[in-house]
């Protein structure tokens, strides 16, 4: 009697860890639509979820922001910047965070306020690494070159979305 409720126990913690580890991995994975960026230096870009599928671009810049707006398996359905939608195998996506300047010459202030001093400006097209969003501002850093940009400024984040 002793050795079944033993072994009911250990039965029972080992479906517990199991169910825990497949909470954590669910709450991992974040449901579309949402950013990340492409984290190899090439990465194809294709019409269907498969390798069998044509690519239709090949993107040579890392850290470039993305839209991931479906998933299929281990494929992501991305959008870039321009709006060109297409598949990219999970693994070339990054959960890192970053965004890219759009309009005009955006300025990089010392902190989220529009009178604060103006660091840096960067042209449309700069990508840069993402922290520090809220109430509209986001800490934009560009190599090392670090500040304050207005999320109106950048694609790459939701207009609401705080970020760490």
């Amino acid at each position: 009697m002793m050795r079944r409720w033993t072994v009911s126990i250990a039965i029972a913690a080992c479906v517990g860890l199991v169910a825990g580890a497949q909470a954590q991995s669910n709450k991992d994975k974040p449901k579309p639509p949402y950013f990340a960026s492409i984290g190899a230096g090439k990465a194809r870009m294709r019409s269907g979820p498969g390798r069998s599928y044509p690519a239709t671009w090949l993107y040579v810049r890392a850290d470039l922001p993305v839209r991931v707006v479906d998933v299929f398996k281990d494929w992501r359905k991305v959008e870039d910047p321009g709006g060109t939608q297409g598949w990219m195998l999970g693994t070339l996506i990054s959960r890192t965070r970053t965004a890219v300047v759009q309009g005009a010459i955006t300025e990089l202030r010392e902190r989220p306020a529009f009178g604060a001093r103006v660091l840096w400006r960067a042209e449309p097209g700069v990508v840069g690494r993402l922290s520090q969003c809220a109430r509209g501002w986001c800490r934009f850093d560009v190599r090392g070159q670090a500040g304050f940009v207005e999320i109106s400024r950048l694609w790459g984040v939701a207009s609401e979305e705080t970020l760490p």
